[in-house]
Formats: structure tokens, sequence, C-alpha cells
């Protein structure tokens, strides 16, 4: 099976969803399927105002079709709704393709959080996106009802997993800090929430794994918190090992790969009881999650390093890959384009 996955996403940015759709390609390979990725790579692109260091492709038309026609995909999934995801929406209602889209962000919350633009509107404009197609995937059955409670339909199931060989909490690093150490890592910027993190009451160090907007502000505001920037590979991975608890403040995102990335390090987590957390963590003895995150954070301690490694172990990515395949195979959702002869034979599509 050949699948073409269009995402606004992409390296160098690190995030989840880059973090998914890689993971996703090398697990779907050792599974015999083939996918291929059309992303901002060779498109000019622009800064975004209410998202500082953030910039967005600006495609064009002729050019999207030059890429999907050479890859020539049984099927199509567009991950994003960034100006890629709208154009790639925009081909295949013009030539009568299927397609599946998959729900990953709380972009409406964003918006809201920078600009003041009531979420509303911009779950609005989400349901007309994903209203078009065959199914719109999300990762926790939490977030399904959410979504199905603000007028999405045709929504399916791809859970997320972790690569356990590289995350494991076989070589934590050396950390010269009082114990206990709370650490918390992704994109330092307002919509992680992190504030509610570091402002609280707790023994030893806070950690902060990341880099981002908000770093020099919440430096300024949180001298005592240390903040060790960006962290990629196994480096990241002897990070998460030697924290104590992996604090995951964040009240938007839909799922959060990192939980079960600290896991699998041996890290309990402590959280929100919002969506992602109430999926990942629910009622298992691998974290703590309560509306005062103090609390959960103290309670996280007295979780087993062992029990949270062995349910990281039963999460893999290979699993996440047969999920999504599935549901690509069993909507057989696009013809094969047969590739026009002026780019037939060659690359279109960086991987």
């Amino acid at each position: 099976m050949r699948i073409l996955v269009a995402t606004d996403a992409w390296h160098p940015q690190v995030n989840g969803v880059v973090r998914t759709l890689t993971s996703l390609a090398r697990s779907a390979e050792a599974l015999g399927v083939d996918i291929n990725f059309l992303t901002p790579e060779g498109f000019a692109s622009v800064g975004v105002p209410t998202y500082p260091g953030l910039r967005v492709a600006l495609p064009n038309r002729r050019e999207i079709a030059r890429r999907i026609e050479a890859v020539a995909p049984e099927a199509i999934h567009i991950a994003t709704e960034g100006p890629i995801g709208w154009m790639v929406r925009a081909y295949c209602r013009r030539h009568k393709l299927a397609f599946t889209t998959s729900y990953t962000t709380r972009f409406p919350e964003y918006v809201s959080v920078r600009t003041g633009i009531p979420d509303s509107v911009g779950y609005a404009v989400l349901r007309h996106f994903h209203a078009a197609a065959s199914m719109t995937m999300v990762a926790t059955d939490s977030l399904r009802h959410e979504l199905a409670g603000r007028g999405f339909r045709k929504l399916g199931f791809w859970t997320r997993g972790v690569d356990t060989k590289l995350f494991n909490p076989d070589a934590p690093v050396a950390l010269d800090l009082p114990r206990p150490i709370f650490m918390t890592m992704g994109r330092v910027a307002v919509e992680k929430n992190l504030d509610a993190f570091l402002s609280l009451d707790l023994p030893g160090t806070k950690v902060v794994v990341g880099d981002g907007p908000q770093r020099a502000a919440l430096q300024h505001k949180y001298p005592t918190a240390v903040f060790l920037g960006e962290k990629k590979g196994a480096d990241l991975t002897a990070h998460l090992a030697a924290a104590d608890v992996f604090v995951f403040p964040s009240l938007t995102d839909t799922f959060g790969v990192v939980q079960l990335e600290a896991l699998a390090c041996g890290t309990p987590v402590a959280a929100f009881p919002v969506t992602g957390p109430k999926d990942v963590i629910a009622d298992h003895p691998i974290g703590a999650i309560d509306h005062d995150l103090r609390k959960a954070c103290l309670r996280a301690l007295t979780m087993s390093r062992e029990a949270c490694r062995n349910f990281a172990l039963e999460r893999s990515w290979e699993n996440s890959a047969r999920q999504f395949i599935g549901n690509l195979a069993a909507l057989q959702p696009s013809r094969v384009l047969r590739p026009t002869p002026r780019v037939a034979g060659r690359t279109a599509v960086p991987n």
C-alpha cells in the first residue's frame, strides 16, 4: 500500500505531531507499507505573528498537484489543518478523491489564548475542514466524545505509541540538583501552561527541557527553576530517565506523546485530569491526575518506576501504525493516481 501524508508540521520543528509522523513512517515500512510525506520542504514560508518562531509554508496549487501525482498514492491522509492541509484537501475534492484526516492540535484554544478570538470560531472552521474527510482520526476516547459534542462526525481511532528502544531507563544523566526532580519537556510557549507547574510550591528542583518564545520571560519570573534548553535523541532520554516525576501541565494537548516517552524511561507522570492524561494515566498506577497539580506531583512520587516502564512496553508504534493503516485499508479512500509524464520517475516528496 502506498500512502501520502500531507503535513504542515515537519522537521526541524520538534513537537508531538512531527514525532508521531516520523515514528509512523518507520513502523509502517517494517509492515511493508510505503508512506510518503508532502511537507513544507521546498516551499516559501512566512512567520506567524501570534506564534513567535513558527513559520508556515506558502504552497502553490500547481506544485501541490505535481507532488501528489508523482507519488501516485493509493490513499491520502491530511495530518494538519494548515495551508498544505487545505490545499491538499482542495485537490482531493477537485479530483473526487476520498481522504482521511486526523485531529492532533487544539488550534481553536491556541488561537484564542494568543488573539482573544473565541474558540467557537476556530471550531466552526475545523468542522468544515474535517467534514469532507472519510474519517477523522483521534487518539483518545475522551477526545472523540468531546469533538462529537462539538458537531464533528465520522470519527475514528488512531492511538499513539512510543519507541521503547530509544526511550528507556538504562542511562539517566547525572543531574547535580536537589531531589526530587520535577521535570517538564516540550515547547516553551504560553499554550503549554508552564506557569501552572513553575508556580507550584514543591520540594527539590523544577526543571524545564525545551525551548520556545516564552523561555526568557519564564526564566526571569522563576529564577529557581532550571532551564536546560532543547534535548534530542539519547540526550533527551537520559534527562527524562533522571527525573523523579514528569509534569505535564498542558490543558490543550490532544494526547501528549511525551507522557508515554517519560513512562518508557520509568518516570511517573503528574497532570491535570484533561484529555490526554485522563486517557493515558486513567487509574493505572503510573502517575497521578488532579485538579490540584501539586497534589498530583507529590502523589506521583510514590509510583513504581518499573510499573511505568512495563506500561509503556505494551504501547508500541507498530500497533499504532497497524491501526492507522487498517483505517485507510478499510475505507479504501483514494483511487491510484497515474503519474503524469512530466513527473514520472521523479521523487516529489522528501522523506
